[in-house]
């Protein structure tokens, strides 16, 4: 039967007593980047704003952001990105008595009822992940002809010739639309469709080989020479992996740069918010997300996606998942605020494997 996306629920306003309710006060920011005192900052949940006799839903956001009125209509913007002159809402309540509504349970989530005491409630690497592998499946299914599948992957993704092989037929099978990433996880996918390694380590059978720490700089070099990843991969030199299998196939990629890094690549963001704002390109096109393996990436891909997506007119889920074997690493996003991530303990090599014969064979 396949999966069927659960239906969302609009606020009533007249329900709720908010036909007449006011309307959001709207401010003008001093200077670029500052925005006035009791500011409105965002959430990941639908929020509606009373702004010209109507109640609008901000149909692009993210969470810790500021709703700005441009050119009538209604954009929410990083407190970064704001303008001198832009109106911006203000009020910190959310029940609608300042002309904004939040609107968290629109899909049916809430509590649910359950026993007060009970074993193993949370999420760690002692529980049974069966079901979410099926689950997860179903939706990658589903996402491949009706949405848009965004991974963000550590180097860890790269180090391993089956996890490789795994996440080069998810592209080839069509369920990848973009990836974020760092540099190292190019570099090491690259150095090792170049020789063999990652980090100087066989990435079949784990050992090291003579001079192997160079692998990885003499890869970033020959990179640079030619002048980008794509013509390093259409040189020759590089015939299979995660970047070389996105190149061949149109998927978008971005890279953002750390202080730690090496080289770096040509393409690696060096400007951390040039880089945000490529991630966040990338993301408003997500239906999906899943984070494989890298802490900082995986926080800020969740900083700056919402729980929900505007597709045709319709509002729909937006699903995130985070994959580590860590579970301090799931719980941290959590707990920087992006409560609706689905979490999953394990080494996230064998979880490419075991996704790749779920939904390939």
């Amino acid at each position: 039967m396949g999966l069927v996306l659960p239906e969302y629920h609009a606020p009533d306003f007249a329900a709720l007593g908010l036909e007449g309710a006011p309307e959001a006060r709207l401010a003008p920011a001093e200077r670029d980047g500052v925005v006035p005192a009791g500011y409105h900052a965002t959430s990941i949940f639908p929020e509606y704003f009373h702004i010209g006799g109507t109640w609008r839903l901000a149909e692009e956001s993210r969470m810790d952001c500021v709703a700005v009125w441009r050119d009538g209509a209604l954009s929410i913007v990083e407190f970064r990105n704001v303008k001198q002159g832009d109106l911006v809402v203000m009020g910190r309540t959310e029940d609608g008595s300042e002309g904004i509504y939040v609107h968290p349970n629109g899909f049916g989530e809430g509590p649910q009822e359950g026993e007060t005491f009970a074993f193993r409630q949370g999420r760690s690497r002692e529980t049974a992940y069966s079901i979410d592998y099926d689950s997860f499946y179903d939706l990658l299914r589903y996402e491949r002809e009706h949405g848009r599948i965004l991974w963000v992957m550590g180097p860890a993704c790269s180090f391993d010739a089956d996890a490789r092989a795994a996440f080069s037929a998810l592209v080839e099978g069509g369920f990848v639309h973009g990836v974020l990433a760092g540099n190292a996880l190019a570099t090491h996918d690259l150095e090792a469709g170049y020789r063999g390694t990652a980090l100087g380590q066989d990435v079949y059978t784990q050992k090291g080989v003579p001079n192997g720490h160079y692998n990885h700089i003499d890869t970033i070099n020959e990179v640079r020479r030619l002048g980008s990843i794509r013509a390093f991969v259409d040189s020759g030199a590089v015939k299979d992996g995660i970047i070389y299998s996105c190149v061949k196939k149109e998927v978008p990629f971005v890279l953002v740069g750390s202080v730690r890094d090496d080289g770096p690549l040509p393409e690696v963001y060096g400007n951390v918010y040039e880089g945000q704002d490529a991630m966040r390109a990338l993301v408003r096109t997500a239906t999906t997300v899943v984070c494989m393996a890298s802490t900082l990436h995986t926080v800020a891909t969740g900083n700056m996606t919402p729980s929900y997506r505007v597709v045709g007119g319709k509002v729909r889920p937006l699903y995130f998942y985070s994959v580590d074997i860590s579970e301090f690493a799931v719980n941290k996003l959590r707990d920087r605020g992006s409560l609706s991530v689905k979490t999953i303990v394990t080494n996230v090599q064998d979880f490419l494997v075991h996704v790749k014969k779920g939904v390939c064979g």
